[in-house]
């Protein structure tokens, strides 16, 4: 469930993902970079965020906006967050 929070990124992936897996790397690195907080949503563990995001995982949100899917570009991610 995502229950809201204060990072500005959002990972939605799921387990067994290699893409999640991938993306979680990037976009771990990139909020280092940008000294930006982050946090990871099973989409499995809600019927909402599984209906919206099931085919697209990875998702990446930044400041509750779509910024990308299925790949992420570490680059484009930290200039998004005004590194």
């Amino acid at each position: 469930m995502d229950g809201g929070g204060t990072e500005r990124v959002v990972l939605y992936g799921r387990r067994g993902c290699h893409l999640c897996d991938v993306a979680r790397e990037q976009v771990s690195r990139a909020c280092a970079a940008a000294g930006a907080s982050w946090r990871e949503v099973d989409v499995d563990g809600d019927a909402e965020l599984r209906a919206r995001y099931t085919d697209l995982v990875p998702v990446v949100t930044v400041d509750g906006r779509h910024h990308a899917h299925w790949r992420v570009s570490e680059t484009d991610l930290v200039a998004a967050l005004g590194a």
